[in-house]
């Protein structure tokens, strides 16, 4: 009995803990040696980068909806709106294939992300569209350089497909925001 409200308590307080560290955390103790479905083996670094993509397409999609909402400037809001459109078919995507992996993703946004979201809230007309350009501007790079990365060196073949797959829209957003980005100065 001890134990159990042990167990317990320790889960109601994991509630608190960040969402890509929890799901990091799950796919580093679960048997992702087979999946019940596919019997492929799941690498820990494959998972780790699941992880990472999914929580950066979920920011993409918070921030991009505040940008829709917020912005009065016709270019980012037409942005914006394709990147929502974008990541949310992305992010279907790669949570068909962690299903079927058995992958753990977050389920809603890491601790720094939320901070960002709230800083951007804060701030209004040209601030927040700058601020938006810029983080979208440095958000793609690091982005594109991952699944550069990530197109080298994962090892499932579902996932590396979802990699190539997507690159070249995440490389398009980059180019898109950079137009933006130059237009404003």
């Amino acid at each position: 009995m001890i134990a159990l409200f042990g167990l317990l308590f320790q889960a109601c307080n994991n509630t608190k803990k960040d969402s890509t560290g929890a799901a990091d955390s799950v796919n580093a103790v679960k048997d992702t040696t087979t999946t019940g479905l596919t019997g492929i083996a799941v690498d820990k670094d494959d998972a780790k980068f699941a992880v990472d993509a999914a929580n950066g397409g979920m920011t993409e999609i918070a921030l991009s909806k505040l940008a829709a909402e917020k912005t009065a400037n016709s270019k980012i809001k037409d942005f914006a709106n394709m990147m929502v459109m974008d990541h949310s078919k992305a992010g279907d995507e790669l949570k068909a294939i962690a299903i079927k992996k058995n992958i753990t993703l977050p389920d809603s946004l890491n601790a720094d992300s939320k901070k960002v979201v709230e800083d951007m809230r804060k701030k209004a007309g040209d601030d927040f569209d700058k601020a938006y350009v810029s983080k979208m501007k440095a958000d793609h790079k690091a982005t594109v350089d991952m699944f550069e990365d990530g197109a080298k060196k994962i090892k499932d073949p579902d996932l590396n497909a979802f990699v190539v797959k997507t690159l070249p829209t995440i490389k398009g957003h980059l180019a898109a925001i950079n137009t933006i980005s130059d237009g404003m100065k």
